[in-house]
């Protein structure tokens, strides 16, 4: 009966006012107020929950006097903290929020009507809302938050434009069913992000930020979690890690061998000759791999549910099978081996003398350019025809469970 009637609020509940909390003391009850007066203000049927991540000064006890229920979370990270709250959450909505009296939880209609309209992800832009005098460093408004919102668009075409606006609402089971996984500040990035890859119905509204109250230093530490930021968004984007670098790479080592094989070149009175073909093939078997790298990313990543399937990754691994990958790489590895046997020919014409590296190298490094990119090719497809295995063996899973 007890679990019936638990289950019952929970179901009548609309909103969650989520504030993960690390040593607050100072503004935790102004925040939890502020929201209890919105709360009794709009009519909302909700709840104010702390998440509190360890905090050693006071904030549970003063969060619970304030009428909060607040649930304690081992495990460090803001991270940590915000996904123990969303567990915990009762309400079918949640807006998340900084305890560092930053943002305004008296006046959280926006998010409300977004969500009640439909939208399973609603983020605060703080660059619209307007930023106070002293609310954020010059740093993180000129620099941090531009260069990394603007990565997270051009990446993910989210339709975000202040991707780590700490005030932020959305559909809980909509959220919790993306799987997030951060511990650290870039849970916020892998909202968004993951967010947009499963096409999720995306709002943003102008938010006001404020000073905070606290007399101590915040927690976020620029260079390392704007550096953890930057690394979550590349590596959930192959394309931009991998994929685009590998196409420069490739597209100019080509280009330069095939320029600089007949004969040297001058460019700007400076002669360009088989040191620069070298670098030649260092690009094109670096953009090779990297190309490789990318296909073979993107389909472990989509295998293991982590990001949503690519279209021409999905034809290119039905196409691309091991026999036709052995085929190609060993016919690849051939040719390198012929030029590679009449270079050495060559040489022996020579009763194995001294040779002019200039004539040489313009057959032994497209030779030895045409056996590594063979070889690539040979375990490349081997070790894609693996992941191919493995991704039907849990299609085939996941169809005898349903």
């Amino acid at each position: 009966m007890v679990d019936a009637a638990h289950q019952s609020r929970k179901k009548e509940l609309e909103l969650t006012i989520l504030m993960p909390c690390l040593d607050e003391a100072e503004t935790i009850a102004t925040c939890i107020d502020k929201a209890r007066d919105y709360l009794d203000h709009s009519g909302v049927r909700g709840e104010i929950l702390v998440a509190d991540n360890g905090s050693t000064d006071g904030s549970p006890e003063i969060a619970a006097e304030h009428g909060a229920r607040v649930v304690r979370v081992d495990e460090r990270g803001y991270g940590a903290a915000l996904k123990a709250g969303i567990d915990a959450a009762q309400g079918r909505f949640v807006i998340m929020g900084d305890a560092d009296d930053s943002y305004d939880f008296s006046d959280l209609h926006p998010f409300v009507k977004e969500l009640r309209e439909g939208a399973e992800l609603v983020m605060g832009n703080r660059f619209k809302g307007g930023i106070a005098p002293g609310a954020m460093p010059g740093l993180h408004k000129y620099l941090g938050n531009p260069v990394l919102s603007g990565i997270g668009r051009l990446f993910f075409k989210a339709p975000v434009g202040d991707f780590h606006c700490g005030l932020r609402g959305f559909d809980r089971k909509a959220i919790a069913g993306l799987g997030l996984e951060s511990r650290g500040m870039e849970f916020a990035s892998e909202m968004v992000v993951k967010a947009t890859l499963r096409q999720k119905a995306i709002a943003e509204v102008p938010t006001p930020l404020y000073p905070d109250g606290r007399s101590r230093q915040p927690h976020l530490r620029s260079w390392r979690d704007g550096w953890r930021h930057l690394r979550f968004l590349m590596l959930f984007s192959p394309k931009w890690l991998f994929l685009y670098p590998g196409l420069l790479l490739l597209t100019a080592g080509i280009a330069s061998m095939l320029w600089l094989e007949p004969r040297p070149r001058s460019v700007f009175g400076i002669e360009l000759d088989v040191n620069t073909l070298t670098f030649s093939v260092v690009a094109i078997v670096c953009g090779f791999e990297a190309i490789f790298f990318s296909v073979i990313a993107r389909a472990a990543a989509a295998d293991l549910r982590v990001l949503p399937r690519d279209p021409l990754v999905e034809r290119l691994r039905r196409y691309w099978t091991l026999e036709r990958g052995l085929v190609v790489g060993g016919a690849t590895f051939a040719i390198g081996l012929v030029a590679a046997l009449a270079a050495v020919g060559s040489w022996g014409r020579q009763s194995f003398g001294e040779l002019d590296p200039a004539a040489t190298l313009r057959i032994v490094l497209p030779a030895g350019t045409a056996l590594i990119v063979g070889l690539q090719i040979v375990f490349g497809s081997c070790l894609l025809s693996v992941l191919n295995l493995r991704g039907e063996r849990d299609e085939r899973r996941r169809e005898n469970e349903k």
